[in-house]
């Protein structure tokens, strides 16, 4: 126990010390905001994805590897597909066009690029980031102090002359208040080099660890048996299913979490600091060889030890939690000596903690800026707003830290892995129909943008309480998730919505 606490002191030290250095850089709302606009492609690349990834990558992703075998690896190529066609097809447009309308947030962008003389788009934007990120927020916070009780353990140990209790809601509160003190050092200068100093611990922790475990292992028999002989479903990349339908819903629902990567603005704010557009070339294979990497590891971590767990004679869904949720906390204890299982712990922290900083920075400049400074005082100065922007930061952030506490007590038996899912699709179905349409298709209006992000804001809820409840498909769209219709709806909605109005833009 005392070698993990050190570790972690070592880690959250570092965290203190990039806010401390960033906070010499933030010197106006741009660098508090996007980096001044003059980062670099590794800082970028790397943060893009630590935020993108989040704390389901360690937890949730892994989980589901264990659970479902072979098919998880659709999550995989969904995200490869999803990243790739980001940097390569949307990145460069969109860093052109924000810094042609010299935007600092993606409502910005939006509010210039269809020449709005209304502030509906800002109003729409920041609400919607409200919401959704707290919820989203929550989940990771949730992932937290599951990850603290877990790897720290819920019980008591001598530490010294005291002992520590290290327990779920001591996990997640510790979390926030370490997340909470660097962005309000150095606000998005701190994030993103904390993002890419976590981003390297999360690459290499992920990729070397299903290594660890392969050459430890028993090798009577390879992966495929080791997982047939548990349960042939397993080993079906299509799924388990007898119902055919079934597996395509429930791939396409794996696959469609990439969707989430063409236009999020906690994703897409990083375009806008990249200081000029041949660093996207540089980036664009970093991410992609980051995301391939990192997100096949966590499958195979989770398939490997769901073969090894049973072959100790233990009740693998017992053991690994609901969802797979203690998969790697089983797996490093098994593995791994004390100190190593101490740097995988700053490693899930460094997952979950590089999105919760992105998303309150994210809604802080969207309630802030996009809807107090732009629609009630735009003559507000950059230092006030600086101040307020903290303000807000900490409200969301405790209102966050309340939802997963009172999530955790209503929900005991929940599963992290579509928790985050939800509020990351809520986001996704919001932006990035309205990102792409923007950037490809002149004949995309501001109402047509409107109707898209209001429907692809409902229909996350609706698919999720409503179609998934009904009793002949509700198993389907159970299955498929919310972000995959969501998306399609909002999309299809922009698109005649645009036709009717007949109100062509030119860029």
């Amino acid at each position: 126990m005392l070698t993990k606490i050190i570790v972690l002191s070592i880690y959250v030290a570092i965290l203190f010390i990039i806010g401390w250095v960033a906070s010499k850089r933030v010197n106006t709302m741009s660098d508090y905001y996007v980096g001044g606009k003059n980062l670099g492609f590794w800082a970028v690349a790397f943060s893009a994805r630590a935020t993108g990834e989040s704390g389901w990558l360690l937890i949730g992703l892994t989980g589901m590897g264990a659970m479902s075998g072979l098919s998880a690896y659709w999550v995989v190529v969904g995200e490869v597909l999803g990243v790739a066609v980001s940097w390569w097809l949307m990145a460069k447009k969109f860093k052109r066009k924000s810094d042609q309308y010299q935007s600092i947030t993606v409502p910005d962008y939006l509010q210039s690029h269809f020449k709005s003389s209304t502030s509906t788009l800002r109003i729409i934007a920041a609400s919607v980031l409200a919401i959704f990120v707290v919820i989203y927020v929550s989940a990771q916070i949730d992932a937290t102090g599951v990850a603290f009780e877990s790897m720290l353990g819920g019980r008591q140990h001598l530490f010294g002359d005291v002992y520590t209790n290290i327990t779920y809601h001591w996990g997640a509160i510790i979390g926030f208040l370490i997340v909470l003190a660097y962005i309000f050092i150095g606000g998005f200068v701190a994030v993103v080099w904390s993002d890419f100093f976590q981003g390297v611990l999360m690459f290499f922790g992920l990729i070397l660890l299903p290594i660890v475990v392969w050459f430890q292992m028993d090798h009577g028999q390879g992966i495929i048996d080791g997982l047939n002989s548990i349960d042939p479903a397993l080993t079906n990349i299509w799924g388990g299913h007898e119902d055919v339908w079934m597996n395509i819903f429930a791939m396409l629902g794996f696959a469609m979490i990439g969707l989430g990567f063409l236009g999020s603005p906690q994703v897409y704010v990083r375009f806008m600091s990249i200081k000029e557009e041949s660093e996207i070339d540089k980036g664009k294979w970093v991410a992609v060889i980051f995301t391939l990497l990192t997100d096949a590891a966590a499958v195979t971590i989770g398939i490997l030890a769901r073969i090894f767990f049973t072959e100790q004679g233990d009740d693998p869904v017992a053991l690994l939690g609901v969802g797979g949720k203690e998969v790697l906390d089983m797996v490093t204890t098994q593995f791994l000596p004390n100190v190593l299982i101490a740097v995988y712990v700053a490693i899930v922290l460094s997952a979950i903690m590089s999105t919760i900083d992105s998303l309150l920075v994210l809604a802080s400049s969207a309630i802030t800026r996009d809807f107090y400074q732009k629609i009630f005082r735009p003559d507000l100065k950059d230092e006030e707003l600086t101040n307020i922007s903290r303000m807000v930061t900490l409200a969301m952030a405790l209102l966050a830290l309340g939802l997963a506490m009172l999530t955790a007590y209503l929900s005991p038996e929940r599963q992290i892995f579509w928790t985050m899912i939800f509020g990351w699709s809520g986001i996704a179905a919001t932006f990035c129909p309205v990102i792409i349409l923007s950037l490809f298709w002149k004949g995309y209006t501001e109402k047509g943008a409107i109707a898209s992000m209001i429907s692809g804001f409902l229909c996350v809820p609706i698919f999720k309480f409503y179609f998934q409840n009904l009793e002949s498909v509700g198993a389907y769209f159970e299955k498929l998730d919310v972000l995959a219709p969501s998306f399609a709806v909002a999309m299809i909605v922009g698109v005649i919505v645009s036709k009717i109005t007949k109100k062509q833009y030119v860029s």
